[in-house]
């Protein structure tokens, strides 16, 4: 059991030596303990408002007193959700650790790992899935991986989930208060309204598990896939951005059969491009797998480079809108790009018009690249420690908010309904942390640093 009511103290910042150092203690009578080390002429006074003074510490251990800058929460609208105090001054360890001995002397204790997370959690400012974020950005060792972290603790899978369960625990009300009055004639709930919204939310939560899954098993850098008719040139652009010859081209269309992958970056942006089949109808064994495979690359592609050809055909054009349609409906991060603007100049279209042969747009095109990819992450994904934790809930809430959609279409008993929606709550609060058992806290913020 965690004691709340204790003031626990901790080196905030990166271990090691750093110009900068951080101590952050917390807990209620957080200001009574840290104001000791403060004398009254330097601004003790100041904690009982948000603020940030300027003090010089007196800190047992010390020879001499301490220049620091004190921040000061007094109040629940902290981090933690409690009083606050952060000390900021010289990043040496043995002074930092001098000052949460002292702190420590004065009556609080050192903290255990991730519990300022810990009270955070418990104080309703962040739930579960941001929480374990905070550990993601600590772990990050890449840009991608920070920016996926970040994405999760801003809180956009999170405050997704929150809609959901807000209406799904409406729709449950609805449905309870018309039990108590099944022999009237009286409709709490539009089925057909609730249908949709049921299935909506099917849909969501499988798309979450795709995409999250599929970023798992990635390289952790970002998937473009080069995508379009036969012929359409994505081979040769292909070679043009990896600055080698990797892949096959040929003015036979259906060249490329199979996939091909290279790593490449653009200005510090770590990106998997990806060469795949054009997108025509299997006429055997052979290009039926190449078909399937370039599905599979599309579904898990963070975002897809379609190719048309500047001198394609009337028909050509009508064949890769009809194809093109299918993608624009599911995958939002889509981008169009006309190739061999060189073979007809006056079909281009700005700065997605490229010509390998005569170098024209491809540092346009790698500028935009970048651009979307260094502002990507929101398709809604979650982190695979987030993931492997949440795979079995986000499994049980699928299914049984898929049942009762199947019975609220079918018109099925309020009861069925009811049942399958309550089912489906408490797998999606496993997720959010409404629903936890200690054990599971005790798993999660083990893993964390102390002082975070």
């Amino acid at each position: 059991m965690w004691l709340l009511d204790d003031v626990i103290a901790a080196v905030a910042s990166a271990p090691g030596p750093g110009r900068r150092g951080i101590v952050r203690a917390s807990g209620p009578g957080v200001q009574s303990v840290v104001a000791g080390m403060v004398p009254v002429s330097d601004g003790a006074l100041h904690f009982g408002r948000a603020t940030r003074f300027e003090a010089l510490l007196q800190v047992d251990g010390l020879s001499t007193p301490l220049p620091a800058a004190v921040c000061v929460w007094p109040d629940h609208r902290s981090y933690t959700g409690q009083p606050t105090i952060e000390i900021h001054t010289i990043g040496s360890p043995p002074i930092l650790n001098a000052i949460v001995q002292d702190l420590v002397d004065r009556g609080a204790r050192v903290a255990c790992p991730g519990e300022f997370t810990l009270r955070a959690f418990l104080a309703g400012k962040i739930d579960l899935v941001q929480a374990e974020a905070v550990l993601g950005v600590i772990d990050a060792d890449s840009t991608t991986q920070l920016q996926q972290a970040l994405t999760q603790l801003a809180g956009g899978v999170s405050a997704h989930m929150r809609a959901l369960r807000e209406q799904l625990l409406i729709d449950l009300a609805d449905l309870e208060a018309g039990l108590d009055f099944v022999e009237e004639d009286i409709e709490f709930v539009d089925r057909e309204a609730m249908t949709a919204r049921l299935n909506q939310a099917v849909e969501w939560l499988s798309q979450l598990k795709e995409h999250s899954r599929a970023r798992g098993q990635t390289t952790g850098r970002k998937s473009v896939v080069l995508a379009g008719l036969p012929n359409a040139g994505k081979s040769t652009l292909f070679n043009a951005l990896i600055g080698r010859s990797a892949a096959v081209v040929s003015p036979v269309a259906g060249t490329t059969r199979d996939w091909l992958i290279a790593p490449i970056e653009f200005d510090g942006v770590p990106i998997e491009l990806v060469d795949t089949a054009g997108a025509e109808e299997g006429t055997d064994a052979i290009s039926s797998d190449a078909q399937r495979a370039r599905r599979e690359r599309l579904e898990q592609a963070d975002l897809i480079l379609w190719c048309i050809a500047a001198d394609a055909t009337a028909e050509e054009h009508h064949q890769d809108h009809a194809v093109r349609q299918t993608f624009v409906a599911r995958h939002r991060e889509l981008l169009e790009v006309t190739t061999k603007i060189d073979l007809a100049p006056e079909r281009g279209r700005g700065a997605l018009s490229v010509s390998v042969a005569g170098g024209v747009g491809l540092n346009q095109l790698r500028t935009l690249l970048r651009a979307r990819l260094a502002t990507g992450g929101d398709r809604g994904e979650l982190l695979s420690t987030t993931l492997a934790r949440c795979t079995e809930s986000l499994d049980l809430a699928s299914e049984a908010l898929e049942r009762a959609a199947e019975f609220s279409r079918s018109r099925g008993g309020e009861e069925l309904v009811a049942f399958e929606l309550r089912r489906g709550l408490e797998s999606l609060g496993e997720i959010a942390g409404v629903v936890y058992t200690d054990d599971l806290l005790d798993r999660i913020f083990s893993r964390f640093c102390i002082g975070k």
